[in-house]
């Protein structure tokens, strides 16, 4: 049985910050990564870009680190293995290959699951996620020869496909079973400036409705709608969310909730076990808050901190997280959470008829009251100072009236 003073599964960016962390703080150590992927890390980020599923981007660009990298920092890289058992009383794990391996200290930065359609035909071809390299491949290949797509969800995942198959000359449905584009993460008017933009560019939208059949012989050929509407589709690309498998964990004492749960150090309630990135569910001293957040920013700081926790340093997990994406002649950000409550205000900045619109998010406190988060259409600009305000934990009490007020600068505040 090989051993190893840090263990990390998970090869993604929290995984592989961590390790490349613990690497400058300990020369000597030994290290090892376990990847369900074969590839080393690669660019996540990359594969919601248009431009490179086009081919307009060198498909090498999406390589972060490669082989000689793990070689050069001595960190043994296990790719195309899954851990199947956690036995935290022994400190080992077994591989899927029933290969097993000891640590002193263990990270577990794993992701999340694509959760995944299970009815009717929803096991044809012409049907993909995206969460891998392989899903992203998949779909490069698919958009070359389709003529007609289906886009399930309304989410991040759908409009940035949405924008790719438009660019690639492809007539896109979009269904949602929302009223409209995001609910509830969205107001409806910032839906509906998504969906005049997504409109504009030619994709068509169904909503309060789902697929109850995909028909085809081999290959998708059309889908059934829950009215028996038929709609005809070469493709379906698929954005219904994300969940986290924690079968493996059973009988590991490890305390889960939806994610993996850990305090501000990203310490779990087992012996010299951490958690990272999108997995986790943490304790958010800037929010205070126990959160769990799913994007590249938030995974590689996270990295960052829990590796410095591992070799012995005491450091809180302290970053407000932002997730933006632009496509179709719109830019949308998320900052910090946006969730709402019976505890939270929502102060609106700006305006949909003018094609620039923002929502922060208030936590009522009572005596204090403290932005939360905020969600910003066409207003990127002021992404930073709303950060800030955050970051500082700044009472706005005194300063509801000015943080609607669309001419007054936010910078004066944070």
């Amino acid at each position: 049985m090989d051993n190893y003073k840090y263990l990390i599964i998970g090869g993604g960016v929290a995984g592989s910050t961590a390790a490349e962390t613990i690497r400058l703080k300990d020369s000597v150590a030994s290290i090892a990564i376990i990847n369900d992927e074969l590839y080393t890390l690669y660019s996540r980020v990359m594969l919601s870009k248009p431009n490179f599923f086009l081919g307009q981007i060198p498909f090498d660009s999406v390589w972060l680190k490669n082989n000689e990298w793990y070689k050069k920092n001595n960190i043994v890289f296990l790719g195309g293995i899954t851990v199947v058992k956690l036995d935290a009383n022994k400190k080992t794990v077994i591989l899927s290959d029933n290969l097993i391996l000891g640590y002193e200290k263990l990270l577990i930065a794993t992701g999340v699951c694509t959760r995944k359609w299970n009815f009717p035909g929803s096991q044809k071809k012409g049907i993909y996620y995206l969460r891998t390299l392989d899903d992203g491949r998949a779909i490069m290949n698919a958009i070359k020869i389709a003529k007609r797509a289906v886009t399930i969800g309304g989410g991040f995942i759908s409009f940035e496909m949405a924008d790719l198959l438009k660019m690639a000359g492809i007539d896109t449905t979009m269904i949602i079973r929302e009223n409209y584009f995001w609910e509830p993460m969205l107001d409806e008017d910032s839906g509906r400036m998504v969906e005049n933009a997504l409109k504009k560019n030619g994709i068509k939208i169904i909503y309060k409705s789902e697929v109850k059949e995909v028909i085809g012989e081999t290959n998708v050929k059309a889908v059934i709608l829950q009215d028996n509407t038929k709609i005809e589709c070469d493709m379906i690309i698929c954005g219904i969310g994300a969940y986290c498998d924690f079968g493996w964990l059973a009988d590991s004492g490890l305390k889960t909730n939806r994610g993996i749960l850990a305090d501000e150090y990203l310490k779990t309630n087992l012996p010299d076990v951490w958690t990272a990135g999108d997995v986790a569910e943490f304790n958010d001293l800037i929010l205070d808050e126990t959160i769990q957040i799913g994007n590249w920013v938030n995974a590689r700081e996270h990295g960052r901190i829990v590796a410095l926790n591992m070799v012995g340093e005491h450091t809180a997990f302290k970053f407000v997280s932002f997730y933006t994406t632009q496509g179709l002649g719109i830019s949308i950000a998320f900052i910090g959470d946006v969730r709402l409550d019976k505890n939270r205000l929502v102060i609106k900045r700006g305006s949909p008829n003018k094609n620039s619109y923002g929502r922060i998010i208030i936590l009522d406190k009572g005596v204090r009251k403290e932005v939360e988060g905020a969600t910003l259409i066409n207003r990127t600009s002021e992404m930073t100072a709303i950060a800030k305000i955050i970051e500082k934990n700044i009472d706005v009490l005194n300063k509801l009236d000015k943080l609607g007020d669309d001419n007054f600068d936010l910078k004066s505040i944070a």
